[in-house]
């Protein structure tokens, strides 16, 4: 089975961070390996809508974006965290997804969806930031919610943590951790 994470925050040791160590613990105890991919620390371009990939479903650019897409159709679980950023996704993690318009173009233009392989395709949206109200989540969760059914993920789960702000306050969450632990070992043992 391949795993992907996404870490989608540009602050190392952050909250997320600390949330996916969590969440690859929990994957590598069950004797499976997890394929990381930090935005914030790729080259690449944002996506410039120039229409090259309507034919193909393929990006005309070449950069770090090559190696991501080659991950995702390979894929079979998706574990995307990002903090929440003025009610969105961060930029870096929305970049990467605009970049994803190549699969767009493929499923619905092309008509090519991603295979789903021998164990389906599962994803699981963990997002964190410092507002309280739920509403900015909800928004994070339409964009990745967009970005999974276009990459052919059918389902995925969202779990998010209000009022969670300072570098490392969410290891004063009361089950923060716990969540996102069991959260990624039922996505392991999820088919289709």
């Amino acid at each position: 089975m391949n795993i992907i994470a996404f870490n989608g925050s540009p602050r190392i040791n952050g909250n997320t961070e600390i949330i996916l160590k969590e969440v690859v613990k929990a994957i590598e105890e069950e004797g499976q390996k997890v394929k990381l991919i930090r935005p914030s620390l790729m080259k690449f371009s944002p996506c410039i809508h120039c229409g090259g990939c309507e034919k193909t479903g393929v990006c005309i650019i070449n950069d770090d974006m090559t190696d991501v897409y080659e991950a995702i159709k390979e894929g079979s679980r998706f574990i995307l965290a990002s903090p929440i950023f003025f009610f969105a996704l961060s930029a870096q993690m929305k970049a990467l997804i605009d970049r994803c318009q190549a699969f767009w173009c493929e499923k619905y233009l092309l008509k090519k969806p991603i295979h789903e392989g021998p164990y389906g395709r599962q994803g699981l949206l963990i997002t964190v930031g410092g507002m309280s109200k739920e509403v900015g989540f909800n928004c994070g969760n339409a964009c990745a919610t967009a970005f999974f059914r276009t990459i052919n993920v059918k389902s995925h789960e969202h779990i998010f943590f209000p009022s969670v702000d300072a570098a490392g306050a969410i290891k004063e969450h009361p089950t923060a951790l716990k969540d996102v632990y069991n959260a990624a070992k039922m996505l392991i043992l999820k088919t289709t």
